[in-house]
């Protein structure tokens, strides 16, 4: 009995600290994965987006793992694949 205190003693801030690392970094980043992948998937033609490297356009067409976009008044079309997408701007 009195090893298993001493065990308990010595291993419990080991598993502490896993379980606040749980709550403090893998939780929160799960709920960030999956608002992402929602977003990314209720995307639909002539919905105004921001890519990661800060490109404005309009999608004129999606595929299953690609969207197309016009990101000027001459029609430049831009294809790049959907996690290149920053979040959808809100112009609605």
């Amino acid at each position: 009995m009195n090893n298993f205190m001493t065990l308990l003693i010595n291993i419990g801030p080991i598993i502490l600290m896993f379980i606040i690392f749980y709550f403090l970094l893998i939780v929160p980043e799960k709920k960030r994965k999956k608002k992402y992948q929602s977003m990314v998937d209720e995307l639909k033609v002539n919905d105004e987006i921001v890519t990661r490297g800060g490109i404005i356009g309009k999608i004129s067409h999606i595929d299953d793992k690609s969207v197309t976009i016009e990101t000027s008044s001459a029609k430049t079309k831009i294809k790049l694949d959907k996690s290149g997408i920053a979040y959808k701007a809100t112009n609605e």
